[in-house]
């Protein structure tokens, strides 16, 4: 599980293809600190297992499935990622639930500067908007955000000086494909609802039950 707090951005260092597969060579420094192999490391809010160290760099597979949901077909050596290892136990949750699990991608429609922020237009799938609600949280490369607007098939969010400098929105453009993790929250409610729906015809969780327990 992750926070959505990056820890630093690494360097793409290698891509070697296979067939429909992909091993990364990535070049960090923070996330390397006690980071063994078989650990977790999320790249651009995708969870893979590191699986060789050499140095200052860390080696993962990416499989075909992973390839085919996340905008990683796009990297190229020397792409700037953001890294973040998987949660400690004693560690201070500073985002939100995060498991790196992606939904899918989006792609930006609009930068625009705001005073000291800078807003990010974003758009996507019915299947992922749907999870998306104003003031909840989304995962745009591993970045936790707070979603500030949102339309039928776009959100919005506005993104502090700090955030863009220490991740790689700083290099983000204009129709550049980003990942996207909605809510885990979201999911598993309509997955309860459904499911009591279907099994009793008749669903047992309902909005007066959902306000009543502070969603």
């Amino acid at each position: 599980m992750f926070t959505g707090i990056v820890e630093e951005t690494g360097i793409i260092g290698k891509i070697k293809n296979g067939i429909s597969s992909k091993v990364l060579t990535i070049d960090a420094d923070i996330v390397l600190k006690d980071t063994k192999i078989g650990d977790s490391i999320a790249v651009n809010g995708i969870c893979l297992t590191v699986t060789g160290i050499h140095g200052n760099s860390f080696e993962a597979d990416v499989m075909h499935e992973t390839i085919n949901r996340t905008s990683l077909k796009n990297l190229k050596e020397k792409s700037r990622v953001n890294l973040e290892r998987a949660m400690a136990a004693n560690g201070r949750f500073g985002g939100h639930i995060v498991s790196g699990h992606v939904d899918g991608t989006g792609f930006i429609t609009d930068i625009k500067k705001d005073d000291n922020a800078v807003w990010y237009t974003i758009k996507t799938k019915e299947n992922i908007m749907k999870y998306i609600v104003e003031k909840g949280s989304i995962t745009i490369d591993g970045i936790s955000l707070t979603v500030a607007a949102t339309g039928s098939d776009y959100f919005k969010v506005s993104v502090i000086p700090h955030t863009r400098e220490v991740t790689n929105l700083r290099d983000r453009e204009i129709n550049d494909i980003v990942n996207l993790e909605c809510d885990i929250i979201g999911k598993y409610v309509e997955k309860l609802m459904f499911s009591q729906k279907q099994e009793s015809g008749e669903s047992k969780i309902t909005l007066e039950f959902l306000r009543e327990n502070g969603f």
